[in-house]
């Protein structure tokens, strides 16, 4: 019934999804530049940022050092925020399971409200959100094995989940991150780099402050030495509240729901976000929106759809940059990397042209 009210009012499911998601995404230092930009109207969301990271974190981590780890070049490589105990099921796509129009994309409201969250820091029209804009830009790639296209990190190499062991990067989402690039590897030929430093450890304890320009730097060293990469993920897991799970059901398995995360370098108070340039943010957006689409109709209540806010999370690196969110801090490893495999199917899909 409430899959129907998200179809037939488009406008519920927007105040839904509003209603119930706060990010937590932010690290305090941008916030820092963005409230002396913009006369300090984000200060209570960020105050709150590192406490929570602090909170769900044990703190120790590893040695702040970049241990960057590369693949082979040679190798070819909700809607659903389910509540504990409210699982929702859907099948194993082989085919899609759901049909979406384009008719149904040219409409602005259903647009909007089936597929995006928009933060309260920022602000969209139909200039930014429209079925053009997002579907006809290629996000195709001809894979080449020979060389590597694919490039895996993470900002916030910390992230557990609920049953990780202290100290074991195999239970943080850079674990996650290693699976998702053997599956990438060795299932659909891609060459893979995951990097897997570490840019949210201080002298040994979680500190978010800089995070993102650290790891922008690492990445940026990265494709100046492997030019040839064309998609870069950041992969986060989400920070909700302790009593919810972020789950559906995928061939049987219990399966963490995940979100794109989109920023757009704009201020619904000031405009323009000047200092945070990023001349790819439609292809952030568009590349974002094809995934989506592809999950909403290949497993249907598995993507919480794409949060927009109003920084700008690094995405400028490349027009096919990505910030995923894969489960929360209350799903099980394995709920986390059974999400991967869904996620690497509609990827593929996207970079070979099955979009529809």
């Amino acid at each position: 019934m409430v899959d129907k009210l998200f179809h037939q009012f488009p406008v519920y499911g927007y105040m839904k999804n509003q209603a119930i998601y706060e990010p937590t995404i932010e690290d305090e230092y941008t916030y820092d530049k963005i409230i002396e930009a913009n006369a300090k109207y984000l200060q209570e969301q960020v105050e709150g940022e590192n406490q929570l990271a602090q909170e769900k974190e044990d703190g120790t981590g590893e040695e702040k050092e970049k241990a960057r780890s590369k693949g082979e070049k040679d190798q070819g490589s909700e809607k659903a925020d389910t509540v504990s105990g409210d699982e929702k099921s859907a099948p194993a796509a082989a085919e899609p399971q759901v049909e979406i129009t384009r008719e149904q994309l040219e409409d602005y409201d259903y647009l909007l409200g089936n597929f995006f969250i928009v933060d309260s820091t920022t602000a969209v029209d139909q200039t930014r959100i429209n079925a053009p804009g997002l579907l006809d830009l290629d996000m195709t790639l001809e894979k080449d094995p020979s060389v590597p296209q694919i490039l895996i990190y993470h900002t916030h190499s910390q992230e557990g989940f609920a049953d990780s062991r202290e100290g074991v990067q195999e239970d943080t989402v850079v674990g996650v991150g290693d699976y998702l690039t053997e599956i990438l590897q060795d299932r659909y030929g891609y060459n893979v780099i995951h990097d897997t430093g570490t840019y949210d450890v201080v002298d040994g304890q979680i500190d978010r402050n800089s995070a993102y320009d650290y790891s922008m730097a690492a990445v940026e060293q990265i494709l100046s030495e492997d030019p040839s990469i064309e998609v870069v993920i950041d992969l986060h897991r989400d920070g909700v509240a302790e009593d919810r799970r972020l789950v559906t059901e995928i061939d049987g398995k219990p399966t963490a729901n995940f979100m794109f995360f989109n920023g757009l370098s704009y201020s619904a108070l000031n405009g323009d976000v000047a200092y945070l340039p990023n001349p790819y943010i439609q292809e952030n957006l568009a590349f974002s929106f094809q995934l989506n689409l592809q999950a909403a109709q290949f497993y249907p209540g598995l993507s919480r759809n794409i949060y927009l806010s109003s920084l700008r999370y690094n995405l400028h690196l490349r027009p096919r940059a990505l910030l995923l969110e894969v489960g929360a801090q209350t799903n099980t490893i394995q709920e986390v990397k059974n999400a991967m495999d869904p996620f690497a199917q509609i990827l593929d899909q996207v970079l070979q042209g099955a979009v529809g």
